[in-house]
């Protein structure tokens, strides 16, 4: 699968170029030319890394690279920053911050390739399979597979039990579920994730009207239980709908 880059750059012409050689390079490119609605684009496109110029028309590079550090779903992003900027202190300041990396501008197209490689080789790739129980989701195949039978699930279905499966224990809101997995440009309401989360339950519960995976959490949300189905039974708790 093709690694994702997320440019964040008001160069139309820098912009254009990086564009075109990190695709020749065989990324998968996302990008934006302003630095607002740069966290909802980091939410619903999911990249492998971020390239941040500091000095935005409408924004303020180092607050955004803040709070991607600060937010639970992207805190773990490299962050690359392209700036002008040359003094010590503006570099010191950038990696304090959060960022992995600080090139100055003008860089060599090159140099920034190869060090875009070296912040992936410096990371671990996430599980291909995610398990709880007897439920099993593979990211490659795209599938889900309860008591070792495959569950036809939609996309959505699949973008959201994944998300709730890499997370579990947190509880997410009907928002936040709504902004990572649908989007910002979403034309759906908060009804939705119930009605989708509804289907899932009906797909891998054994008993949906007591669900054993994904849990409900009164006035905040959905929460994937953070033990399987089998400590979860013996569990003296009532269980929750």
């Amino acid at each position: 699968m093709k690694k994702k880059i997320a440019l964040i750059e008001d160069d139309t012409d820098l912009f254009a170029l990086l564009k075109y050689n990190l695709e020749k390079e065989g990324f998968a490119f996302v990008g934006a030319h302003t630095g607002k609605g740069a966290l909802d684009l980091l939410l619903h496109e999911r990249p492998d890394l971020v390239l941040l110029d500091i000095m935005l028309p409408d924004s303020d590079g180092l607050d955004i690279c803040k709070a991607i550090r600060s937010h639970p779903d992207l805190a773990h992003l490299p962050v690359i920053f392209l700036t002008a900027r040359v003094s010590e202190a503006d570099r010191i300041v950038g990696l304090e911050i959060g960022a992995n990396d600080y090139i100055v501008k003008p860089f060599f197209v090159r140099e920034l390739i190869a060090r875009i490689k070296t912040q992936f080789r410096s990371r671990r790739a996430p599980p291909r399979i995610l398990r709880s129980g007897d439920l099993e989701l593979d990211r490659g195949a795209c599938s889900v597979r309860v008591n070792g039978r495959e569950v036809r699930v939609t996309a959505t279905e699949f973008r959201l039990l994944e998300h709730l499966m890499e997370r579990p224990g947190i509880v997410f809101s009907r928002e936040h579920l709504l902004n990572t997995v649908w989007g910002p440009r979403r034309t759906v309401t908060e009804r939705t994730v119930d009605v989708y989360i509804l289907r899932l339950r009906q797909k891998i519960e054994p008993d949906p009207a007591h669900p054993q995976y994904i849990r409900s959490v009164r006035g905040f949300g959905y929460s994937f239980r953070e033990q399987p189905p089998a400590a979860a039974n013996n569990s003296a708790a009532p269980p929750e709908s």
